[in-house]
């Protein structure tokens, strides 16, 4: 449900699900407190690399605090956009109470729908995984980075990406030249130092030069209203992407 809260405004006039989420987890910071936050979080994440549930918390805390002038770089890529202002306009969610994943299981199997259902099944993740923001004190670029987070996974199934380290490296390297987003040049960096000796060979030889290649020349992701493309197929979101899959020679 939609309530008119305020006019003339460009990306405020209806009080979304989101924004009504986004009020009951925020919280303030000062600048201090922010960076403060950054540093704590950054340091927990390298030094302490084994307790993965902090460390998602960690990076995305890492994420809100540092992130604010990229946030507002992809906000103006999407405001320039027909379909990116349509997704910060409606401001849609990705989670299991909005997509359903019985349908996305029946469409065709060449179709997006059913190539990012297949991913989560073959990956066993869902899409409830993603935090809420709350460091974050523009509503609006709060929601650009929940976007960020919520579509991260379906990246992954349009860049033909694994959930395993080598998979997020690569998927962040091409999230780093996307969106300027620290925390995602920050994955990648060290993200690569955690690879066994052949992934790191394949890494170098033919996955890092991909992502590199793929995030410089494909289109803005973010602008894409995943939501209403479940039908197209995932080789024609690809062209229109400017995506070439990752072939081995």
């Amino acid at each position: 449900m939609w309530k008119k809260i305020v006019k003339n405004t460009p990306y405020s006039r209806y009080m979304s699900d989101f924004a009504n989420q986004y009020k009951k987890n925020h919280i303030s910071t000062t600048p201090i407190q922010k960076m403060l936050l950054a540093v704590g979080s950054a340091t927990i994440s390298l030094f302490d690399p084994c307790r993965a549930g902090i460390i998602n918390n960690m990076i995305a805390t890492f994420g809100e605090t540092t992130g604010m002038c990229a946030l507002q770089d992809i906000k103006r890529k999407m405001s320039n956009n027909p379909e990116g202002i349509e997704i910060l306009q409606s401001q849609p969610r990705i989670n299991s109470s909005t997509i359903d994943l019985n349908k996305l299981q029946n469409m065709p199997k060449n179709s997006l729908g059913f190539t990012y259902y297949k991913f989560l099944d073959d990956n066993k993740v869902t899409p409830d995984s993603r935090g809420y923001v709350q460091f974050i004190d523009d509503v609006e670029l709060a929601y650009v980075m929940q976007r960020y987070r919520e579509v991260h996974d379906l990246f992954h199934t349009i860049l033909g990406m694994p959930t395993n380290m080598l998979g997020e490296v690569t998927v962040k390297w091409v999230e780093a030249f996307q969106t300027k987003l620290p925390m995602t040049m920050s994955g990648g960096l060290f993200g690569a130092v955690r690879l066994k000796s052949k992934q790191r060979e394949q890494y170098m030889n033919y996955y890092l030069p991909w992502a590199i290649k793929t995030g410089i020349n494909s289109k803005f992701m973010l602008n894409i209203y995943f939501e209403k493309r479940w039908e197209q197929s995932i080789e024609d979101l690809q062209k229109e992407l400017n995506i070439r899959p990752l072939e081995f020679n």
